[in-house]
């Protein structure tokens, strides 16, 4: 069982490192917010970007892995750690040489990601509704604008798979980035009002 004054303590800790850090919290939301807006814009082009991101990031992961085989090949699991790593490479390749054709895979692993994600916000926006009692609600919209996302897109499916990965992008960009800068200025500003 937790002791409620550890829970308390849990709290107050979360509130300080945002009331700390509040301006790096403020500048990355603005940073979010503007890349979801060009993600709106464009959101075919940013689809194709999409795949190519996760497309090189499967590859250096591989990459690394084949790498550290080198230093270590005697360690255990040398064979699953070369057959990983080989296929992780050749994922990645796919998703960079042809992006137009992996958006469609993308966009159903994107839209569980987005389906867990939003209903993480939504459980942590009630879980630390007493943290953030005057900001808590953006967290809230920020995963039922998640939910909604996901509705649409499965509504569509799978004509929306074109535009469904900067969509996404950008929705999610813009509803996490307003959320932590209205989250960071109210701690902010809610520190400086009980300090004068």
């Amino acid at each position: 069982m937790v002791h409620p004054n550890a829970t308390f303590g849990a709290h107050h800790s979360v509130r300080d490192v945002v009331r700390f850090h509040s301006g790096l919290f403020v500048v990355q939301g603005a940073i979010m917010v503007l890349l979801g807006v060009a993600a709106l814009i464009w959101p075919a082009i940013s689809s194709v970007a999409v795949s190519f991101y996760i497309g090189w990031m499967f590859l250096l992961s591989g990459a690394v892995g084949l790498g550290l085989m080198v230093f270590a090949p005697t360690a255990g699991g040398f064979f699953w750690a070369l057959l990983t790593s080989v296929l992780t490479m050749f994922a990645g390749a796919l998703l960079i040489w042809h992006p137009l054709a992996a958006t469609l895979s993308l966009t159903l692993v994107l839209t569980a990601f987005f389906l867990a994600e939003g209903m993480f916000q939504i459980v942590s926006a009630f879980s630390h509704r007493s943290d953030f009692p005057e900001s808590w609600s953006w967290m809230l919209l920020s995963g039922i604008a998640d939910l909604v996302l996901v509705a649409l897109i499965l509504a569509g499916w799978p004509g929306s798979a074109v535009w469904a990965l900067g969509l996404y992008a950008g929705v999610n960009l813009i509803s996490s980035g307003l959320a932590l800068i209205v989250t960071a200025s109210t701690v902010r500003n809610a520190v400086g009002r009980a300090q004068t």
